[in-house]
């Protein structure tokens, strides 16, 4: 049985205190005290030289991209809460290019800064962070013939709009660097 103990200790001219939990066994009251979860890391272990740079490689462009899809992810929800309020068809298209303008001036740089390999981990990311492909964003926001025409202009630089993300197959490496730099291993 849990429950909270009061101890008190003197000092000064008054008696201070402090609560904890307690664990009362056969009749005794034992303090208990929960320590921080920590998180035990196996050092990844490489075949040959090539694999490592190829892994350190990899590490480097998550953790370039990963931010940004994480920021992709909430900003996705909001706009999607302001989006439901929008009654007609014509306030939905001016707010679609007011998000458009606010996205294009805070990101586009970083954005066209990064190299094909990043794009492809940010498209994998964004559909990890938001459950909808970058393809079914774009076709939701500005339509099936941009979509249509932003997808056909990805294969052309060897990417894919639709592609999914797959922790458990081909993303599996790059889910274990996710859960690295969320337990600030990395």
């Amino acid at each position: 049985m849990l429950g909270a103990l009061q101890l008190s200790y003197a000092q000064g001219d008054g008696a201070k205190g402090i609560i904890m939990v307690a664990e009362v066994i056969d009749g005794d009251t034992f303090p208990m005290r929960y320590l921080p979860s920590v998180t035990i890391v196996e050092e990844k272990r490489f075949k040959n030289d090539f694999d490592r740079r190829k892994w350190e490689r990899l590490k480097r462009n998550v953790k370039k991209v990963y931010p940004y899809a994480k920021l992709a992810g909430s900003l996705l929800d909001k706009y999607q809460v302001q989006l439901d309020s929008v009654e007609t068809e014509r306030q939905r298209k001016k707010y679609f290019k007011l998000i458009e303008k606010e996205l294009k001036a805070e990101f586009d740089d970083d954005i066209r800064d990064m190299t094909t390999t990043q794009g492809r981990i940010l498209v994998k990311l964004i559909d990890r962070e938001t459950g909808n492909s970058s393809y079914e964003i774009v076709q939701e926001f500005r339509g099936n013939i941009t979509a249509f025409f932003w997808q056909g202009l990805s294969k052309m630089f060897g990417q894919d709009l639709k592609s999914r993300y797959d922790p458990y197959g081909e993303d599996a490496e790059i889910e274990s660097i996710i859960y690295l730099i969320e337990a600030g291993a990395i």
